[in-house]
């Protein structure tokens, strides 16, 4: 890069501070302000990154004349305001996902970021994973046949948050995925939850999507959230017409690639001969993995170097949020 990003980061609780351990180790940008009303996390965050300037004050941040680009790291009901105020400034921005909780202040965030002009990226991490990328290859080179439908777990005991339920915590990374591997707009949402340990705030929700096509059925989208789970399970699953794929994230192989599935034969004799059981060899492609955040960070400033739109622009943010508010809408349908 022909200059250092200078980058100010809003936000050093668990994963601020990951933030802060990205960006310190990047050559392409100089990490020079960190900011939290916590003086506790700031003392943590001055043993990672010792040079950058330690405030309590967002203001500092906004009128600070070594900043290019915030990162905001915040608690998720500040996103959309922080983020119009960062790109107000004139500042590129990095937002954590989601990108706000409600449709219309994500829609205000998408307008203020093309008034400015600046790069914007929302943090939806997963797709930035090596093995999502490959996951798109696939789709993309029809290797899986017309896709039918997609499943998902993202579920573990603990890290419960109080300022939002399982489905805002955990779902933006499946649905992000969703998202970025149909390209189909959403017609139907259905979900169910439970609030067993905080009254008002879902820890298990099922969910199943329908998003619509011209020239054929709609592909289902299931996917199960939670914070009440035995073990911490990260996995998808997605059906084709010609191969299904599985996507273990907590397994060393964490993409196995199933050459099963049913054919039609031209003719038939009975219904019984009507579909033809194909059950072919499992692969397990290669596929160089790397941290996805590295990844992301590194990409975000590439994109400041380059002024070219991110993966994870502000009109994937915005999908992904109207893709959460009409599923929390369902979920409250559901829970009455």
């Amino acid at each position: 890069m022909s200059r250092r990003t200078r980058v100010g980061i809003v936000g050093a609780g668990y994963w601020g501070q990951a933030h802060v351990r990205t960006f310190a180790a990047q050559p392409g940008c100089e990490l020079t302000w960190v900011c939290d009303r916590s003086p506790e996390a700031l003392g943590r965050v001055r043993r990672i990154a010792p040079s950058a300037r330690l405030t309590e004050r967002w203001n500092d941040l906004l009128s600070a004349a070594d900043v290019d680009a915030i990162v905001i790291a915040t608690p998720a009901a500040q996103h959309g305001e922080m983020a119009q105020e960062a790109l107000a400034s004139g500042r590129h921005v990095l937002v954590e996902k989601p990108m706000a909780l409600r449709v219309d202040d994500a829609e205000a965030v998408v307008t203020a970021a093309a008034r400015s002009g600046a790069t914007f990226a929302v943090g939806h991490l997963m797709l930035y994973h090596p093995v999502v990328a490959r996951l798109r290859g696939l789709v993309d080179d029809g290797e899986l046949g017309d896709l039918f439908y997609l499943s998902s777990t993202r579920v573990n005991l603990g890290r419960i948050r109080s300022d939002e339920n399982a489905l805002w915590s955990l779902g933006p990374h499946d649905l992000s995925i969703f998202d970025h591997l149909l390209r189909l707009p959403l017609s139907r949402v259905v979900a169910h939850g439970g609030s067993h340990l905080q009254e008002g705030i879902a820890d298990v929700v099922f969910a199943t999507l329908s998003f619509a096509r011209l020239d054929g059925p709609p592909i289902l989208a299931h996917v199960h959230l939670s914070w009440l789970n035995p073990r911490k399970e990260r996995r998808m699953v997605v059906v084709g017409s010609a191969k299904m794929v599985e996507f273990d994230d907590m397994a060393r192989d964490k993409l196995l690639v199933h050459d099963r599935g049913y054919e039609r034969p031209p003719t038939f004799a009975s219904f019984a001969d009507y579909l033809i059981l194909r059950d072919g060899p499992v692969t397990i492609p290669h596929v160089p993995m790397g941290e996805p955040l590295a990844i992301m960070v590194r990409h975000f400033l590439a994109c400041i170097e380059a002024r070219r739109s991110p993966l994870t622009d502000a009109a994937s943010g915005l999908r992904v949020v109207r893709m959460l508010a009409a599923t929390q809408a369902a979920l409250e349908r559901g829970q009455r």
